[in-house]
């Protein structure tokens, strides 16, 4: 860890909007000074712009997590400004057109991958030699309630989020005797402003309608940002590998 005595260095993607805003505004209302990445430049200076006003401190960086010259920029930034990377909260992530699996094009297949897949491994990666220098880091992971099952669509998504979950898992059991911690919440439904790119009577949503029924409460994005803090945080000292569900008994049913 850096040890610095005005808090952690915490890098968290998707920091523009929803889950990722809430969480990089929560880090730093306690301290911690944020790296915030996002595609969005303007909803990424809104974010550094209100962690700023509150007080705390916060850089912005803009681009495409799924390139590597972005996420070596990332990872530099921490290094450079705040001395290493205390806490990764890889948040960033897109959805699909909730197709049926033949109706999948390679190119939305690739894209969800990229961004919902490849992007948290190259950043994890971009991270880790900061990390073991350290001797240790948390690392959370935004996977999704669609990583605890299978689905009637959605087919792309649903398959990036189940390999969030054993990026996670991997990277908890390498690299725990580093003091290395790897953790994973899956949001159920959310109140961003994620796009769903599909019309409401394409097979996807008409086939798992059903699944809705059990949704239960609508989160904020304040309430997953609580589930990463914890395992950002001492209180979760042991807390290694874990696929926490935080969708009101959603995935339960």
């Amino acid at each position: 860890m850096t040890g610095d005595p005005n808090g952690r260095s915490v890098v968290v993607t998707g920091a523009g909007s929803g889950i990722g805003r809430a969480t990089a505004l929560a880090f730093a209302a306690q301290g911690d000074r944020v790296v915030a990445a996002d595609l969005d430049p303007d909803g990424v200076a809104a974010t550094v712009g209100e962690i700023e006003r509150a007080g705390g401190t916060a850089v912005a960086v803009t681009g495409d997590l799924s390139e590597q010259a972005v996420v070596d920029r990332v990872a530099a930034t921490a290094v450079e400004r705040f001395g290493g990377v205390d806490v990764l909260v890889n948040n960033a992530g897109i959805m699909d057109s909730m197709s049926a699996l033949a109706d999948v094009g390679d190119a939305e297949w690739e894209r969800l991958i990229r961004v919902n897949l490849t992007a948290p491994f190259l950043l994890t990666r971009a991270v880790l030699p900061h990390m073991l220098a350290a001797g240790g880091g948390a690392v959370v992971n935004t996977a999704s309630e669609a990583a605890l099952r299978g689905s009637a669509a959605g087919a792309a998504y649903t398959a990036s989020k189940h390999g969030v979950v054993g990026l996670t898992k991997s990277l908890a059991v390498m690299y725990r005797e580093n003091g290395i911690r790897s953790n994973a919440i899956c949001p159920g439904g959310t109140a961003t402003a994620i796009a769903v790119e599909a019309d409401r009577t394409a097979h996807g949503p008409a086939a798992i309608g059903p699944h809705f029924v059990n949704l239960g409460r609508v989160s904020r994005p304040e309430e997953q940002a609580a589930a990463i803090l914890f395992l950002a945080s001492d209180a979760a000292s042991n807390v290694n590998g874990a696929i926490l569900p935080v969708d009101d008994g959603w995935s339960a049913v």
